[in-house]
């Protein structure tokens, strides 16, 4: 497709001089650039930075429990004690 399109002087020179070093002819150089410009654009925006609350509790061990103990800890977890009764 053929199209006009209005460049700054010095753009064009820069483009045709960058064409030319590469070897490939201004339009390829063209498109080019403007399918990574618009892969870009089209890229998902980055997800904003998520703030975790720290605790300011001194936490601990329900009395009781052996971290070593994978079976006690699973029956422990299946007792369905709401962890607000933990504390």
């Amino acid at each position: 497709m053929r199209t006009t399109v209005r460049l700054d002087d010095a753009l064009m020179e820069q483009a045709r001089a960058e064409a030319r070093r590469r070897g490939e002819t201004l339009t390829a150089l063209i498109e080019e650039g403007l399918r990574r410009e618009l892969a870009r654009s089209n890229a998902p925006a980055p997800r904003p930075r998520v703030e975790l609350p720290v605790s300011d509790s001194t936490g601990g061990l329900r009395p009781g429990v052996d971290l070593s103990n994978n079976a006690a800890l699973l029956e422990i977890m299946e007792e369905g004690v709401p962890l607000h009764k933990l504390r």
